[in-house]
């Protein structure tokens, strides 16, 4: 059951890590998210859809490599392309309008965060590292099998290794969820997060950020949230015209 505050999450890439440094000069690790044109894509309401949600995309796809089902629907939102997309589920009164710009102050400084990811691939890993196992006698008659992990079963009955059996295997590439992390300082011009510690992904890959579900919530949390509506993209081309010469006037005489 959703709870009457619940907000909408936001989707960002991960740069990296990095530091910050705190006034009384301690170092802060931190890693840094930004926003690649996160917006609203569609909504998702009880009556048509059985539950309320908003649907958000980032990052800019090509035209070219989106099925034309998916181009009619950004479309029809006014949404370019999007890579990613992902499903928020709201409270019915904290729904944004389709084609909103998500901002990052939409999450305050010193907010507890959920982040979600899909974490880095280790590839095949034996039981020490896969599980933390301690591995075999290092001498008393061990040979060759010091880093393994040992008896998976029992004898003749029940006769087989059970379900879920820790062993070795693929390691990595799951999705991972990180509870409670702070949010340490945000941009919203530039549109970057910056969490406290670290999280689950390698750089490049897409994180999603929630409202942590755990520990005490902040009474002053923008509601719905902290969005634009078309102001994003006059912003972008702004930026991308080139400014008039010195002592001319943009006009042409």
């Amino acid at each position: 059951m959703l709870h009457q505050s619940q907000r909408a999450g936001i989707l960002a890439k991960k740069l990296g890590m990095t530091r910050v440094f705190t006034e009384e000069g301690a170092v802060v690790p931190v890693t840094v998210l930004a926003l690649e044109g996160c917006q609203v894509v569609a909504q998702k309401t009880q009556e048509r859809d059985g539950y309320t949600a908003l649907q958000l995309g980032s990052g800019a796809a090509k035209p070219k490599r989106v099925s034309k089902a998916e181009r009619e629907r950004f479309a029809k939102a006014k949404v370019a392309p999007k890579m990613k997309l992902v499903e928020f589920r709201v409270a019915g009164e904290n729904m944004i309008e389709v084609g909103a710009s998500m901002s990052a102050d939409h999450f305050v400084s010193g907010q507890k965060v959920d982040v979600s990811g899909i974490s880095i691939g280790k590839g095949f890993q034996g039981a020490m590292k896969r599980h933390n196992f301690g591995g075999l006698r290092a001498t008393h008659g061990v040979s060759i099998s010091h880093r393994s992990h040992g008896s998976t079963g029992q004898c003749q009955d029940p006769g087989k290794v059970f379900k879920g059996k820790k062993m070795a295997g693929h390691m990595g590439a799951v999705r991972t969820t990180t509870q409670n992390l702070e949010i340490v300082r945000t941009d919203a011009e530039d549109g970057l997060i910056l969490i406290r510690g670290s999280v689950p992904g390698s750089k490049g890959t897409w994180i999603e950020i929630r409202d942590a579900v755990k520990g005490a919530k902040m009474a002053d949390l923008p509601l719905p949230g902290k969005f634009t509506v078309g102001a994003s993209e006059e912003k972008a081309e702004a930026k991308a015209a080139p400014a008039p010469a010195p002592g001319k006037s943009g006009e042409e005489e």
